[in-house]
This record gives C-alpha cells, sequence and structure tokens, in this order.
C-alpha cells in the first residue's frame, strides 16, 4: 500500500508541475491583463486545456495516494512538484538551466529522499475524531486569517508574499487532511457518504482559499519569498497534521539528525530554484 501511494504522489506531483508549466507557456502567448477577457483568451490555447488537465489529474492521483498511505508521507512528495515543473518548463519555453539548477534539483531530491527514508512515516487511520478536529480547525484558520492580517500592516513585498505564501501552505495542508477523511469515505461507504460529509465542502472551500491566498501571494512579491514559504511550509504542516489527527508516527531519537539533514537540504534546494530560474538561460 506504501508504494502505490508513494506512485500516487510522485504522479500527483508531476501531474501538478505539468499543469503549472503549460499554464504559464499559455499566459506567455497573451497580452497582459485579468478578467472573463483573459480566461476566454486562454481558454481557446491548447497549451492551457493541456494544463487544467494536469491539474484535474493532480487532484485525482493525490486523493489517490492519501487513500493508500499516510498523509505524513504522501504530502512532502508534492514538494518534486517544483523540480518537476522546472524540468518540464525548461524545454517549453525554449531556456535551458544551469549548472547550478541542477545541482538544486539534486539537494531537493536528495534531500526529501533522506528526510522520508529516515522518518518512515507510518499510520492507517482515515479518519479523525472531532476533538482532534475542532482544535486544527481552530488554529489552522487562525493562523491564516492572521497572516493575512499582517500583510495588511506591512508594506514590504517580501514579507506579504511570504506570509500570503504560509497561509496558502497551511490552507494546502488542511486541504489535503480533509480530502484523505472525505475520499476514505468515498471509498469504504460510497457517494452517498462522501457527500454527506462535512469533509468534503470543507476541503472544497479550503481548497479555493489556499489557491486565492497563492495567486495573492505570487502578486505581492518576488518568487523568492514565496515559493520556500509554500513548498517548504505545505510539507511541514502536512507532517504535523498526519501526526496529530491521524496518529500517524515517524522516527525520533537519532534519527531526528538525518532528518534535518534532508530538510535543510530540501529548504537549500527549494531557495537556489527560486533564484535559479530568472536566470535560465534561453536557448535560441
Amino acid at each position: 500500500m506504501l508504494v502505490i501511494a508513494v506512485v500516487f504522489a510522485v504522479l500527483g506531483a508531476v501531474s501538478n508541475a505539468v499543469g503549472t508549466a503549460f499554464q504559464r507557456k499559455a499566459a506567455a502567448t497573451v497580452p497582459r491583463g485579468g478578467g472573463v477577457r483573459l480566461l476566454l483568451t486562454l481558454a481557446r490555447r491548447p497549451a492551457w486545456a493541456i494544463g487544467i488537465a494536469g491539474v484535474a489529474c493532480a487532484a485525482l492521483f493525490q486523493a489517490l495516494a492519501l487513500i493508500n498511505g499516510p498523509m505524513a508521507l504522501v504530502q512532502p512528495l508534492f514538494v518534486l512538484e517544483l523540480p518537476f515543473a522546472l524540468l518540464i518548463a525548461a524545454p517549453l519555453l525554449h531556456r535551458r538551466l544551469s549548472t547550478e539548477g541542477w545541482w538544486a534539483i539534486a539537494g531537493v531530491v536528495g534531500g526529501l529522499a533522506l528526510l522520508l527514508a529516515s522518518a518512515a512515516p507510518s499510520g492507517d487511520n482515515e479518519q479523525a475524531s472531532m476533538a482532534r478536529w475542532v482544535p486544527v480547525l481552530i488554529v489552522g484558520l487562525g493562523s491564516i486569517a492572521a497572516l493575512v492580517i499582517l500583510t495588511r500592516s506591512s508594506s514590504s513585498p517580501l514579507f506579504r508574499a511570504a506570509a500570503l505564501a504560509t497561509g496558502a501552505a497551511i490552507g494546502n495542508a488542511l486541504t489535503a487532511a480533509l480530502m484523505k477523511s472525505a475520499t476514505s469515505r468515498l471509498a469504504d461507504q460510497g457517494v452517498s457518504a462522501f457527500l454527506s460529509s462535512w469533509q468534503t465542502y470543507g476541503f472544497a472551500l479550503t481548497g479555493v482559499a489556499s489557491l486565492l491566498l497563492l495567486e495573492n501571494a505570487l502578486q505581492a512579491g518576488p518568487l523568492a519569498a514565496s515559493q520556500p514559504a509554500l513548498t517548504v511550509g505545505d510539507a511541514a504542516v502536512s507532517l504535523l497534521l498526519g501526526i496529530v489527527l491521524f496518529e500517524e508516527t515517524v522516527r525520533t531519537g537519532w534519527w531526528l539528525l538525518p532528518e534535518a539533514i534532508g530538510t535543510a537540504l530540501i529548504v537549500w534546494g527549494v531557495v537556489r530554484l527560486t533564484h535559479v530560474v530568472p536566470h535560465a538561460v534561453k536557448v535560441r
């Protein structure tokens, strides 16, 4: 079951990367602007349709991964979306990654492998009691609200981008937890149980809210501020929610040392990748 969860999670990361890369390619072919006219213009671009299909497939793969494995294992694997997106986008946009970019990708992949191999997340609970859900939702949604409020009192683009991206990361982690609970009901009890579960509507709402936060984070400041907060924050909060909500376990003791090294490599790789992207070499 764990192997199946890993396979679906990696497929989800690849699908998300495809969606991101093709949507960026489509956006690069239309004039800057917003509103309905932009959406109508993008809808006529085959690249945009491929991007939307990628996002839809990613959601399906994520649900299948969460059904088959612990959240503390599945969600951190979505860190791979960033290197996959760069590898796919580079040829699409006629650009070439530098040697530094390849080292950064190696750092993310190697760090993630070290972290998950050391932590060895495990657990088979698919539901959590309301005694666990209530404090998690209060803290999670309260933290998102606090971050949004803080951005209104700051004029720093770096802080605003990082704060909004952190809020989006928390929202993504909550969405995954709610999705895990809802989709397990679908698998065990059928469509009627899925549609009558509050978690179903919860993950839909938090998913939309997280997307809006991410869009605002990308507009508020540089990618170097938003992407690390989003990528690392999502993985960290998801791992914590897996432990708190679904009673999943990770190794502790001396295993914390390689886990810390793996985390540091991921953070280093993500930060370097966000600096590499704007300076990718254009291929004629």
